[in-house]
């Protein structure tokens, strides 16, 4: 049996979602975090990208988080995606990303900024320096050159594709063993520095490597499949945590392209990011949080105008496509929309970006129901997401938390 679309003042009585930006769990909206303390315990703040999507961004992110150390946020736009602000420009001349401002003096490049918080407010376990981590950086560098190799360069041969493969197992063969020399699942007894410095690549690593080469970088290692387990353990990394369509999509522009091998498992994988399922891939492990389809429709609902306003479709026949997704999203029931909104319902669905928009659950289900009610109506998809670029992504409508 199908319904007809809820109203928007019907959604907005469905959902009561809500989180404490501030002092709350780690998520992509705050712009201030005090963890329990007062903004005059504030020395720290961070620039990072308006999109959560930046890896060495994440780095610091998920330090300050683990750390509590109170911080204010403020959001930049990647090159990627618009251009970046004149403000920015003016206070860091380079663009880069991130920035630290400590106690008023402006930081670039990542492990820079780490040592220097490290300095100030303690390490984070085995610090950046300590005789343990000093490998394992060393070898997180060699594992991103070896992933980089095999991804970002096309083969010329099915030879070439297969020595690259080799050569990046390889690597994370030696991943493996230091992971294996602890007890627990990080690569020290006790988590630390060593796994944030870990986490953002290998976590673009599982997406990029699953979609493009057909190969599942957490279910073919056990010792990075506990390790992902710990991570995902932590509401720190769950609040940063991204997934794999979001990351896919992301990558090229940034990396210069990311090459497909063209193998029939690629091809599948490629298929389900695209077009689900999207639940029960291996980008997340733990258990659905049952606040996840009210989530979504918060976030939505929060903004509604500029989603419609950007969608390519005309915005009465999106609004009402929109209300059918959201209604199916938050019921259950089956809610035809209106005909020829296929295109604009895959439009949003190739869009939402994680943990940007919402938590990876969140995001799941939204899909998830956008691509149910697009196909009651045809299998038409949306202008192709950019491969040089993520202009599509402007963030201008969406800076507000």
């Amino acid at each position: 049996m199908s319904t007809a679309p809820l109203s928007w003042p019907e959604l907005e009585a469905l959902t009561d979602f809500h989180i404490d930006p501030v002092n709350g769990p780690t998520n992509a909206q705050s712009r201030l975090r005090l963890f329990g303390k007062t903004e005059a315990d504030v020395r720290v703040t961070l620039y990072r990208d308006n999109h959560a999507w930046c890896p060495y961004c994440q780095k610091i992110w998920l330090w300050l988080e683990e750390k509590q150390i109170p911080y204010r946020i403020e959001k930049v736009t990647m090159f990627c995606y618009g251009e970046k602000e004149i403000w920015y420009k003016r206070k860091v001349p380079s663009g880069m990303l991130p920035a630290l401002e400590l106690d008023g003096r402006i930081l670039t490049e990542s492990d820079d900024i780490l040592i220097a918080l490290e300095r100030v407010f303690g390490p984070l376990g085995s610090g950046m320096e300590n005789p343990d981590v000093l490998p394992l950086r060393r070898l997180e560098r060699l594992l991103f050159r070896a992933w980089c190799n095999w991804l970002c360069y096309p083969s010329r041969s099915a030879r070439e594709e297969q020595q690259n493969r080799d050569q990046f197992v390889s690597v994370v063969a030696q991943v493996e063993n230091a992971l294996g020399r602890t007890p627990g699942p990080y690569f020290l007894e006790e988590f630390g520095t060593a796994d944030v410095i870990f986490t953002p690549y290998v976590e673009r690593m599982n997406a990029s490597l699953y979609y493009y080469k057909g190969y599942s970088l957490r279910e073919d290692n056990s010792q990075l499949l506990a390790w992902f387990d710990g991570m995902e353990s932590r509401p720190t990394y769950r609040g940063t945590q991204s997934d794999f369509h979001t990351h896919a999509h992301d990558l090229p522009p940034q990396m210069g392209g990311c090459w497909e091998n063209g193998e029939p498992q690629m091809q599948r994988n490629k298929t389900r990011v695209d077009n689900g399922p999207w639940f029960g891939l291996p980008d997340v492990a733990y258990p659905e949080p049952e606040t996840s389809r009210a989530e979504a429709l918060q976030r939505v609902l929060k903004h509604r105008a500029n989603i419609i306003r950007v969608n390519p479709a005309d915005g009465a026949l999106f609004d009402a496509a929109l209300r059918c997704a959201l209604t199916h999203l938050i019921t259950g029931e089956v809610c035809p929309p209106p005909a020829e909104s296929d295109i604009a319902l895959r439009y949003l669905r190739d869009r939402i970006s994680v943990p940007r928009d919402m938590s990876i659950y969140a995001g799941k289900r939204l899909r998830e129901s956008l691509e149910a009610t697009a196909a009651l109506v045809g299998d038409r998809q949306g202008p192709p997401i950019p491969l040089k670029h993520r202009r599509d992504q402007d963030p201008v409508p969406f800076a507000k938390p």
